[in-house]
């Protein structure tokens, strides 16, 4: 089996013509004779037992024929694409047999392969690299989610609601007298200043007591998402049930002591202090290469085919599809919960799509002009890091993931860092 010719036929879209020889076809036809002899009938044989020149003259010398190519077609065009030097890009193939029989069969195949590439300057790009200093009051905000995290709701006894309290209450909107659809519920938790209801309401709750029942009088925004209740002024009937407010610890070394491995609060600080400086040199990080890649994919030049972007579409769509079955869910009732259709839920991830599919092309073509190429310790070490990601053993990842990917990861990781490396902090 082997290429015979390459030839374009258009943009992307290339012309193989693929050989397979007369012994590996007779082989194939053989298989094929075997696997189908038990379902023909031939006079004065029981079923499988018919030789097959017979079977041949009485049914034709091509009736096997269909299944050998079948058999065979996939590996010869593997090899072919493997021996162009073109990259395949899953798409429609169009298929033709050219000529079959006894000599072998010899088939053209249209594929749709990855497209050149051109790409300017990715040596000494500039970006802004700006890690804002962690203050004080940053830390406050931290040790103040911590507060929150291990504070508990108690009841408020003896005064009336105020803001930041939260209120469990039931309530019966009006429009013109007539009540509307959606506007009740009962013991309903609502936290007073959060904002959670249309301007106006939440203000009316504040000195509001414990078995209170009282009308809230408000009017819609112009621009409420409802058209029907839009602009139109609405009275809501309303009983308060209970009052309660969150209760907070003290914040002292105990309290440091009690969600941290620190005995005292200067040191949960310190630690607070350092993790955000941390966090923001990594987002620091992050923006700068962010910056470079989009100078990248400003200096790439290539016609890609849509086939290139629909499959990262569809990559996409399979591990979002997988994230929900994580939390038993599916893409049908996610869609349906969402009101989007097949059309708006891929579209939505079609522009993240489009980039990776650029940064890629132009990640490749660095690797191919400066000649990276990962060891074999590199790519040893990166299947020791999936099989501790993986819990599971080297040999099965080795299993999932063909090395010649791997090697192609690397690489693209590789000509990442280089970029970064080479790369000017602008002022």
């Amino acid at each position: 089996m082997g290429l015979k010719s390459t030839s374009k036929v258009d943009t992307n879209r290339v012309e193989l013509e693929v050989e397979v020889d007369a012994q590996t076809f007779e082989a194939a036809v053989d298989r094929a004779y075997r696997k189908n002899i038990n379902k023909m009938s031939v006079p004065g044989f029981r079923k499988g037992k018919a030789p097959r020149h017979l079977v041949e003259k009485m049914y034709g010398s091509g009736v096997f024929y269909d299944d050998a190519i079948n058999d065979l077609y996939p590996t010869a065009l593997n090899e072919a694409i493997e021996q162009s030097g073109y990259e395949y890009v899953e798409d429609k193939m169009d298929l033709d047999v050219v000529s079959v029989g006894k000599e072998g069969f010899v088939f053209k195949a249209v594929i749709t392969v990855k497209p050149e590439v051109e790409i300017g300057k990715y040596k000494g790009l500039k970006a802004e690299k700006k890690i804002e200093p962690v203050t004080d009051e940053d830390v406050d905000a931290e040790i103040k989610k911590l507060l929150e995290r291990n504070s508990r709701l108690v009841n408020v006894e003896g005064r009336a609601a105020q803001s930041e309290d939260i209120v469990i209450f039931d309530f019966e909107g009006f429009i013109d007298g007539m009540p509307f659809e959606g506007g009740k519920a009962e013991n309903y938790s609502l936290k007073i200043g959060s904002n959670q209801f249309i301007p106006g309401f939440e203000d009316q709750l504040i000195g509001r007591s414990t078995d209170e029942e009282f009308d809230v009088e408000v009017s819609f925004p112009e621009d409420y998402h409802a058209k029907e209740l839009a602009g139109k002024p609405a009275v809501f009937k309303c009983k308060l049930h209970e009052i309660k407010t969150r209760e907070f610890p003290e914040l002292n070394d105990e309290f440091a002591k009690d969600v941290s491995e620190f005995d005292t609060l200067d040191e949960l600080k310190t630690d607070l202090k350092a993790k955000l400086e941390h966090q923001r040199e990594h987002a620091a990080d992050d923006d700068f290469e962010s910056q470079l890649i989009e100078q990248l994919i400003d200096g790439l030049k290539a016609e890609i085919p849509e086939a290139m972007f629909e499959n990262r579409v569809n990559e996409s769509v399979r591990e979002f599809e997988q994230r929900l079955q994580s939390q038993g869910l599916n893409i049908e009732s996610y869609m349906q919960y969402t009101g989007m259709d097949n059309e708006s839920f891929r579209k939505g991830f079609r522009e993240q799509a489009e980039k990776q599919v650029k940064v890629r092309l132009a990640l490749e073509k660095i690797v191919d002009l400066e000649g990276i190429t990962p060891s074999d310790e590199e790519v040893e070490a990166e299947y020791a890091k999936f099989a501790e990601q993986y819990k599971l053993e080297v040999d099965k990842i080795k299993a999932f993931i063909p090395k010649s990917e791997l090697v192609k990861d690397i690489a693209v990781g590789k000509a990442k860092e280089l970029v970064k490396e080479n790369a000017k902090v602008s002022a």
